[in-house]
């Protein structure tokens, strides 16, 4: 088994323990602390997106020294112990500092993706962003699905805890790659050099694309995470079923629209077709998917979820096909850093905004405007970014539709 392999290994349980919660936030504030209030679950998801926005910069520093691997060793097993500590915690104010403890150290793993990608020939990056897209979609799956299950069938301590199991097992698999030498080092100190170097002489102009795209990025982030927080309460209230089991399977819906998507391109290209790729049209059907949302019919709902996520999926792939061509291999980690930050600012923003729009409006209402939100995302693609279609941009390798799921790599 190659390095590959064991990195999206330990990126999928990266991924499922980070979804475990993610829906049912509501839910596990008012049965472990009995905390109704939509606007305290707002500011919580959000604060989960200052950690990482305030930490990942960081971590992208303290890579250039040390191996990503040798540092996930320790920030994982930190993770995992200020997670279990969070079990003990008799209020929710301890709760807050130690599970943002937590996310600060669990942030680092998201260095996985600059080092996979400097490890990924140019050609094959569409391909292989293609693949971390339906890992990262495969893991929200089966995370909320598990998230909803533990929930309601042992209670919110076992969330923790399998949380918690998640950061430990990426720990180990990182303790064996680097005994058993199958790391490739990326950073030694001739290159640490270099980067420094080039830092120095790279200016705001230059940088100039990437922040461009990392607006559009903030934008695109704040519209598709508007609606995440009070989803499965949602569902819940719409249908009058309130199993957290149903309404896990329905939040990941897009996920198993990514993996379908993933392998209808496939099959449609090793045909010899083209597919239409066009950024704004992705983006006009995820909008409509979101006013189906609103509708108080879980049958539009569903059909909603089909849309939405096929469109982000689409959308995903390309803007991070686009970072990768703008950026350079040297500077793979300090740029993505700058791009997740803006997206953690969206989901930031988001999360805010979500919490007050339920709470004043109801829990339709954040629907319609991420789907306003993906109508702005689409005029700032015209109008700052101009994304090429497909076409353009065969110099990067095939669309990531043409890889096959059998290789997934991921380390968002």
């Amino acid at each position: 088994m190659n390095l590959r392999f064991h990195i999206i290994t330990m990126t999928v349980l990266a991924v499922i323990s980070d979804a475990i919660l993610i829906p049912f936030y509501p839910q596990f504030f008012s049965a472990r602390y009995g905390i109704d209030s939509p606007v305290h679950v707002g500011a919580y998801v959000a604060a989960i997106s200052i950690a990482v926005m305030c930490t990942l910069p960081l971590w992208a520093r303290v890579a250039r020294r040390v191996e990503p691997l040798h540092l996930l060793v320790y920030t994982q097993f930190a993770a995992g112990t200020f997670s279990l500590l969070s079990d003990w915690a008799p209020t929710v104010e301890i709760y807050w500092v130690l599970s943002m403890l937590m996310f600060m150290c669990k942030s680092s793993y998201l260095l996985m993706y600059p080092y996979m990608m400097r490890l990924t020939p140019k050609e094959e990056h569409a391909a292989t962003i293609g693949i971390l897209s339906v890992v990262v979609h495969f893991g929200a799956i089966f995370g909320a699905v598990v998230g909803g299950f533990v929930l309601q069938t042992w209670g919110p301590r076992a969330s923790i805890f399998a949380m918690a199991a998640g950061d430990y097992f990426q720990m180990a698999v990182c303790f064996y790659l680097i005994r058993s030498g199958k790391i490739i080092r990326v950073n030694t100190g001739e290159q640490a050099l270099a980067e420094a170097t080039e830092a120095r002489r790279v200016g705001l102009l230059a940088r100039l694309p990437i922040l461009k795209l990392a607006m559009v990025m903030l934008m695109f982030d704040f519209s598709a995470y508007l609606i995440r927080p009070f989803f499965a309460l949602y569902w819940q209230k719409i249908t009058g079923n309130d199993s957290e089991l149903l309404s896990g399977m329905a939040f990941a819906i897009p996920g198993v629209v990514a993996i379908v998507a993933l392998r209808l391109h496939a099959w449609i290209r090793a045909r010899g077709g083209e597919l239409p790729d066009h950024t704004v049209g992705n983006l006009l059907l995820g909008a409509v998917g979101l006013l189906l949302h609103a509708a108080p019919d879980p049958f539009l709902v569903v059909l909603g979820r089909v849309l939405y996520g096929w469109a982000f999926f689409q959308i995903i792939v390309k803007l991070e096909v686009n970072l990768f061509r703008l950026s350079t291999p040297q500077r793979y980690a300090q740029d993505y850093s700058i791009t997740n930050f803006f997206q953690n600012m969206g989901v930031l923003l988001s999360s805010f905004a979500a919490g007050a729009i339920v709470n004043r409006y109801g829990l339709h209402v954040p629907f319609l405007l991420a789907a306003g939100g993906f109508v702005l995302t689409a005029l700032l693609d015209r109008l700052i970014l101009k994304v090429p279609s497909a076409g353009h941009m065969e110099e990067t390798g095939n669309a990531a539709s043409a890889a096959p799921l059998k290789e997934p790599a991921h380390a968002n």
